[in-house]
């Protein structure tokens, strides 16, 4: 605003490590002013902060979050400007920092995984914590990937004896019958995100005598009727092109001391009634049953290229437009933490994680039986 008065703020930090807190090129501290109308500046081992002092307030908070995740440690990501900027309202939880306190971190033969937002580190969390988790919500957030990292890391200090990742067989406008070859060679193609993020993590050699001797077991959905699962760590990929009756198969395969994980994003359902989705309809369904957890995440959780947060935020923009909802991958209708959820409330004392106002389709239809 012209006229405004102009206000200055600084941070020293030449206790900490520039490139862990900056980023390369001191692309954090752009990242803030891209968001924020405020000149951020380093010189002499300070931060200076300048301009209109609701900015100035903004962006501080911001960067004070971000000099504690440093102190602490940790090597700031734009995934953590992009969660402190989100919490620039006030919010009056946790500490950023805080969120990352107890979260596992897996070293495998090629790479050490670990969380990259806050809400990444719940999910690492609940993985170990509980034995059936749903993270559900937008691509690039890391579902899959952890999801698979706890799985291999279940497997090799013998928590499991093997893991089974599963993927239902469903893409727009392709089946399994035009697909050439046998039956592995047409499931390949629909399976090929969990070989990638195994051969992230072990050498192919391990990988290759894993699958070779059963520990490791790729299969769709439509092979896991009529077994029980034992000492397995068995995952869900792509849940939201599952039916109910599928989710419910899938469920009930879990036998003694095994896990489950069920990722998906509802935005991107296949399915010819997108209505029918299991994942949609899954919380309604389990929200009285204890010891399952719920991990919502959103655009603020995408760790792949910047560009992909920026894709999911103009889908969410344009969603608004066609319906007045938005869409990140979970849906103003799924998370029951969202203010922005229809006919969202406060939890009464006592009640579970799960959500009451999940994926039931107008005037309550539920699915018949045939």
């Amino acid at each position: 605003m012209k006229g405004a008065s102009v206000i200055v703020k600084k941070f020293p930090i030449e206790h900490l490590d520039p490139m862990a807190l900056l980023g390369s090129n001191d692309a954090n501290l752009r990242a803030i002013e891209h968001e924020v109308p405020v000149r951020i500046t380093l010189r002499d081992g300070t931060i200076t902060v300048s301009g209109e002092e609701d900015a100035v307030s903004v962006a501080s908070r911001a960067l004070k979050e971000l000099l504690e995740l440093a102190e602490r440690g940790k090597v700031v990501e734009e995934a953590d400007v992009a969660t402190a900027l989100g919490r620039k309202n006030g919010d009056q939880g946790a500490r950023l920092a805080d969120a990352y306190e107890g979260a596992p971190g897996y070293a495998f033969d090629r790479k050490a995984v670990r969380a990259r937002t806050p809400r990444q580190a719940e999910y690492l969390k609940a993985l170990e914590e509980h034995e059936l988790v749903f993270a559900i919500g937008p691509a690039g957030t890391g579902k899959t990937y952890l999801a698979v990292a706890a799985a291999a890391n279940a497997l090799r200090t013998k928590k499991v004896e093997r893991i089974i990742l599963v993927r239902p067989a469903v893409e727009a406008g392709e089946s399994l019958g035009f697909l050439p070859g046998d039956m592995q060679e047409k499931v390949d193609p629909y399976l090929r995100p969990m070989y990638d993020a195994l051969a992230d993590l072990m050498s192919f050699d391990r990988m290759r005598r894993y699958i070779e001797l059963g520990v490791i077991e790729i299969a769709p959905l439509a092979f896991m009727r009529g077994r029980t699962l034992h000492n397995s760590f068995v995952i869900l990929d792509e849940a939201q092109n599952t039916t109910v009756r599928q989710m419910k198969m899938f469920l009930t395969r879990l036998g003694v001391n095994s896990r489950a994980v069920i990722t998906g994003d509802i935005t991107q359902i296949d399915l010819a009634n997108p209505e029918t989705s299991g994942l949609v309809k899954i919380q309604t369904i389990l929200g009285s049953v204890s010891d399952i957890r719920f991990i919502y995440f959103h655009n603020e959780d995408v760790v792949r290229h910047r560009l992909v947060r920026d894709i999911i935020k103009a889908f969410d923009q344009y969603h608004a437009r066609m319906n007045g909802t938005g869409e990140d991958g979970v849906g103003t209708s799924l998370d029951p933490e969202s203010p922005e959820a229809p006919g969202a409330r406060e939890r009464e004392p006592g009640e579970t994680g799960g959500a009451q106002a999940l994926g039931e389709t107008s005037g309550g239809e539920t699915e018949s039986s045939h």
